[in-house]
């Protein structure tokens, strides 16, 4: 199995991967390189990845915003999707896991198209400028809302902000769950839903992903 799909049965997600993924080649590659890292279940799965790469292509998208690149499987799936002419802007705080990825970005021909950051992502996104038409969220769960905020003021109108691990194996529906990640992720989820500023979607591909449009 390719990636992760908490909420599906077994053989549902099994049929999905057989049907519908098509993961090329250099992504398997990094895929299989994440697997001897540490925390490597923190990878987002092939199908979201493909998911995402065709919101990039749906929406015509140039200028990209990630937030929490680990060692680069998201990045690279945008930066494929992307015209010759786009590009994507990774934050970061690990320059261990992101060398794991950069070979592979490389060897994709997408290497140019990635700029990363290493460093606090909030202090990174202090100093960007918009407009971005679409923006990733992957990274430190208690700064969520500080990153969403900041992200729907670089984000174009139209723009999408897609927002992962908003169910987090289903804790957020655990009322029994107290733990500060969780209870980050549930005051995140009650916020969005209630911003105005925003058309909302939540999916339940992966750990669960929140789709932001900016009206």
């Amino acid at each position: 199995m390719a990636g992760r799909a908490p909420f599906l049965p077994e053989t549902i997600a099994r049929y999905i991967q057989e049907h519908a993924v098509r993961e090329p080649a250099i992504l398997r590659e990094l895929r299989a390189a994440t697997a001897a890292v540490p925390h490597s279940g923190m990878q987002i799965g092939a199908d979201q990845g493909q998911f995402m790469a065709l919101l990039v292509k749906l929406m015509g998208a140039k200028r990209c915003l990630e937030i929490g690149t680990y060692t680069g499987y998201s990045a690279l799936a945008v930066a494929l999707a992307l015209p010759k002419d786009g590009s994507i802007v990774c934050c970061d705080v690990s320059e261990e896991w992101t060398a794991v990825g950069r070979p592979f970005w490389k060897k994709a021909g997408v290497d140019k198209k990635i700029d990363l950051r290493i460093g606090p992502a909030l202090e990174t996104l202090k100093k960007l400028k918009g407009p971005f038409d679409f923006v990733f969220i992957d990274a430190d769960k208690e700064n969520y809302l500080n990153y969403y905020e900041r992200c729907l003021e670089l984000v174009r109108r139209g723009g999408l902000i897609a927002v992962d691990n908003v169910l987090w194996s289903g804790e957020v529906a655990n009322d029994k769950a107290r733990d500060a990640l969780t209870v980050a992720l549930r005051r995140f989820n009650d916020r969005v839903h209630k911003d105005e500023r925003i058309d909302l979607a939540m999916l339940s591909i992966g750990d669960g992903v929140t789709l932001a449009l900016k009206k």
